[in-house]
């Protein structure tokens, strides 16, 4: 898996903000051995898309592909959750999708 930071330039305005995201959620949370990373990532950006979370969700559908999911399973991911979750999450996230693809493309 990709190591996952918090962007360092929060970190003079949210120290501890940084501190935990780091320490908790990256070093803990995502290395624990009850889920691959490859699922960890379909969990986070299927959660990501449903609850419209669009500024977060291109760097974890990078960090998903680098984990081993395809374009075309984020796809069809995206496409079960239009359903569950909304036409327009679906819509919003398969654009951003569009957007990871293209730049692998190149």
């Amino acid at each position: 898996m990709p190591k996952q930071s918090a962007p360092e330039e929060l970190r003079a305005l949210a120290p501890k903000l940084v501190e935990v995201t780091n320490g908790v959620l990256f070093d803990d949370i995502w290395n624990r051995p009850g889920l691959s990373p490859r699922d960890r990532s379909l969990v986070t950006v299927s959660v990501l898309a449903a609850l419209y979370r669009s500024e977060q969700l291109p760097y974890h559908l990078g960090v998903a592909v680098e984990n081993g999911l395809s374009i075309e399973e984020l796809s069809e991911a995206i496409t079960h959750l239009a359903f569950y979750a909304g036409w327009p999450n679906a819509m919003t996230a398969i654009n951003q999708l569009k957007s990871i693809a293209d730049g692998r493309a190149l």
